[in-house]
């Protein structure tokens, strides 16, 4: 966790001194961005919120996206991922929005993806999207390689 966290102190200089606010919306990592970027004080500078997306009903009632907005689409996908972070920062109407989505392990998910797949997208002043592969089936190694990812992700596009 104390990488994540030193992580998440440089995008929290990033975001204070543009004074733009984020909020986040993942899936497979389970919470561990919200809680990187809130580890570090005074994150309700720039933090406004997070969601858990984990299932159909969590993506309906926590991003308002239902069945009809699915429709060629698919979960843990670049696409979906792009969804995410758009709507996320939609609804809270910030500056950012990062969302994760993917398949940790130990066996893959039901639309054919291997265990240690993600994909990883940002919503802001310009989006970008990413796919990464650990090729692992270790659950929380693939959490934290995940939620890993998605920062360094995320503070490459705030240097961008």
């Amino acid at each position: 966790m104390r990488e994540l966290v030193a992580l998440a102190e440089r995008i929290a200089v990033e975001l204070i001194a543009r004074k733009q606010k984020i909020a986040v919306s993942e899936s497979s990592t389970g919470g561990l961005i919200s809680a990187a970027l809130l580890a570090v004080p005074g994150a309700s500078a720039y933090f406004l919120g997070g969601a858990v997306i984990y299932t159909r009903d969590a993506r309906r009632i926590l991003a308002d996206i239902d069945n009809d907005a699915m429709k060629g689409l698919r979960s843990a996908s670049e696409p979906y991922a792009e969804l995410l972070a758009k709507r996320i920062r939609e609804r809270f109407a910030c500056d950012w929005g990062l969302s994760e989505t993917g398949a940790t392990g130990p066996t893959g998910n039901s639309y054919g993806d291997a265990a240690g797949h993600s994909c990883i997208a940002v919503a802001g002043p310009h989006h970008d999207v990413m796919t990464l592969e650990t090729g692992s089936s270790d659950r929380l190694g693939n959490m934290h390689a995940f939620a890993h990812t998605a920062l360094t992700f995320l503070l490459k596009n705030l240097s961008a």
